[in-house]
């Protein structure tokens, strides 16, 4: 199969690079960012498409990695240019974190079209989308799931199918809600161990030892003591992410406390122009001698 690539950032050309290296057909690669889908066609042997119906031109299979709800509508529903134009017997496999409707929609659309999606939500970053060790939550229909299934095996250690189109993004938005909820009271915890003159490497050892253990331990806490935030999932796209549950409690009438708390602070760091750091910078809102940032920080 020839496969395209909408969205080539961090995660999604390290995707390609996978598949790349597994010896699948990378054809052409699409980006907002047109140097970075020049550099990375280049490096891959492929079309820098400059259109979106392009890509589907030259591709049986297209991922879409992108950004955020507006931008998954816009690559499906522009005016004049879309990736449903001749899309007839193509395969839509789309990885960005985004509201379980849009997911829905996109579904719709695809069909009317001819084609097929399916969603494939992304439990992990940018290194295991390098090394093929992702964890996917996938949405849509048995069919598109099994015919997509050979390729998501090279890109991730575990592929579960979840259910119909919107129910993986569901579950994608309740793991991003969490690990937001961790990272923050993570950053809390060792705000105050520091601010009560506390050995930090002892104390995270401890919480490691004890219910305070928890994943974000393990990949952020040696960042946060160190302030070392180079980015592998902003505090921007966590503050996003947070929102998507958030939302989806408040249609439900659900109350999220420490959701809506956790999405305060990464909204915060947004407003303090933090937001492209790692989501381990919001240890630089709660540590006493960070509050207005000295910028060592990476």
């Amino acid at each position: 199969m020839n496969i395209g690539f909408v969205g080539v950032g961090r995660m999604g050309a390290n995707m390609a690079r996978r598949l790349k290296d597994r010896h699948l057909q990378v054809t052409a690669v699409h980006d907002t960012n047109r140097a970075a889908a020049t550099v990375l066609a280049a490096e891959l042997g492929c079309a820098a498409a400059q259109d979106l119906s392009e890509v589907t031109a030259e591709s049986d299979v297209i991922f879409t990695v992108v950004t955020d709800d507006n931008a998954m509508r816009e690559v499906f529903t522009a005016r004049g240019d879309n990736l449903l134009v001749n899309a007839r017997g193509k395969l839509f496999i789309n990885c960005a974190t985004i509201s379980p409707q849009v997911h829905v929609d996109v579904e719709k659309l695809a069909a009317k079209a001819g084609a097929q999606s399916l969603e494939a939500c992304m439990a992990s970053s940018i290194t295991q989308a390098r090394e093929g060790s992702l964890y996917l939550m996938c949405g849509g229909s048995e069919d598109a799931f099994r015919k997509a299934e050979p390729i998501l095996k090279e890109l991730a250690s575990t592929v579960r199918f979840v259910g119909k189109a919107g129910e993986a993004a569901k579950v994608k938005a309740l793991v991003n809600m969490v690990m937001n909820i961790n990272t923050a009271g993570l950053a809390e915890g060792l705000g105050l161990g520091a601010a009560l003159g506390l050995d930090l490497e002892m104390l995270r050892k401890v919480f490691s030892q004890t219910g305070a253990n928890s994943r974000v331990l393990e990949t952020d806490g040696e960042d946060m003591q160190n302030r070392e935030h180079s980015c592998f999932f902003s505090g921007a796209h966590a503050a996003k992410d947070s929102g998507i549950a958030l939302e989806l409690a408040r249609s439900l009438g659900l109350d999220l406390p420490l959701a809506r708390a956790t999405k305060e602070q990464y909204d915060r760091m947004i407003a303090e122009g933090l937001g492209e750091l790692d989501k381990s910078g919001v240890a630089e809102l709660t540590f006493k001698d960070r509050h207005k940032h000295s910028g060592d920080y990476v």
